[in-house]
C-alpha cells in the first residue's frame, strides 16, 4: 500500500504508467456473433480487460399477461481467474447482482422495449480478465451483442470512467490506475441525444470536480461510440456479402 502512495501515476510529460495520455483510450478491440448459436454475441478488449456478452431473446416470457414492454434480464459474472484476487462466489455475490442490475437499466433505456410486449431479453457477461473499468466495458459489450441479435435500439448505449490521478483528469483507467484511489466515475451515455443512462460514482467529490469528470467520462463514451459503430459496420457488411 506504501508502494503505491509513492507512486507517480502521471509523470511529468503527461504519459501515464501504459504510455497513454491523460484523454487516451486503452486499446479497444471487439467482434461480434462470436457464439453463433446465441442470438446475439459479443467480445470486447479494452486494454486488458475483456468481456464476452451473449444475448438471447426476445422470447415469450412466462405469466406476463399484463406486461406492455419486454423485460431485460441481465446476468453479471466474474470468471474465477479475472482478477488477481482469489475468489470464491462468481456469481449471485452481492457485487455481481448490483452491477447486472445497473447494467439492465442502462439497456433499458436504450432497447425499444414496447415493440416487445409479454416478451423477455436475457443477457449474459462474462469477465473474462478485469483490469479496470469492467463495468463499462460489459455495458459496450452488451450494447454490441443486442445489436448483434436485431434487437431495436433507440441508440448504441457507451460507457467509459474518469479518474483523478496525481490532479491530472484522466480516462478509461486500469486496474493499476485504481489503486491511486482517485475518485471514479463510471458513465454510460446514448451519444446521439448525449443523456447520461448510467451514472456510478465511487466516492464524494466537489461539483465542480466532478463536473469535469463527467465531461472526460462523455467525450471519451462519444470515440467508444465511432469504434463501436464501425465494428457494427463491420459486421453488417460481413453478413451481406
Amino acid at each position: 500500500h506504501t508502494l503505491t502512495s509513492q507512486m507517480e501515476f502521471v509523470n511529468p510529460e503527461g504519459l501515464r504508467l501504459d504510455g497513454r495520455r491523460a484523454k487516451e483510450l486503452r486499446h479497444f478491440k471487439a467482434s461480434m456473433g462470436v457464439f453463433p448459436t446465441a442470438d446475439g454475441s459479443s467480445y470486447i478488449e479494452q486494454g486488458n480487460t475483456k468481456v464476452l456478452a451473449v444475448v438471447n431473446g426476445p422470447r415469450g416470457a412466462e405469466g406476463s399477461h399484463q406486461q406492455t414492454q419486454a423485460k431485460i434480464s441481465c446476468e453479471y459474472t466474474m470468471a474465477t481467474f479475472s482478477t488477481t484476487t482469489r475468489r470464491r462466489a462468481i456469481r449471485g455475490d452481492r457485487k455481481t447482482t448490483e452491477a447486472g442490475l445497473k447494467i439492465e437499466s442502462a439497456l433499458n433505456a436504450a432497447v425499444l422495449r414496447d415493440m416487445y410486449p409479454r416478451s423477455q431479453i436475457d443477457v449474459f457477461i462474462q469477465v473474462i480478465q478485469e483490469d479496470g473499468g469492467a463495468i463499462a466495458t460489459a455495458i459496450n459489450a452488451a450494447c454490441l451483442a443486442l445489436v448483434d441479435a436485431g434487437v431495436p435500439m433507440k441508440d448504441f448505449v457507451c460507457a467509459s470512467t474518469a479518474s483523478v490521478l496525481d490532479g491530472t483528469t484522466v480516462i478509461d483507467i486500469n486496474h493499476m490506475e485504481t489503486m491511486g484511489k482517485g475518485p471514479e466515475l463510471t458513465i454510460a451515455v446514448m451519444p446521439k441525444s448525449q443523456s447520461i443512462v448510467l451514472n456510478q460514482m465511487q466516492s464524494r467529490v466537489h461539483v465542480d470536480l466532478y463536473d469535469e469528470l463527467q465531461q472526460a467520462a462523455m467525450e471519451a463514451s462519444t470515440t467508444l461510440h465511432k469504434l463501436m459503430r464501425d465494428v457494427v459496420l463491420k459486421r453488417t457488411a460481413a453478413r451481406q456479402s
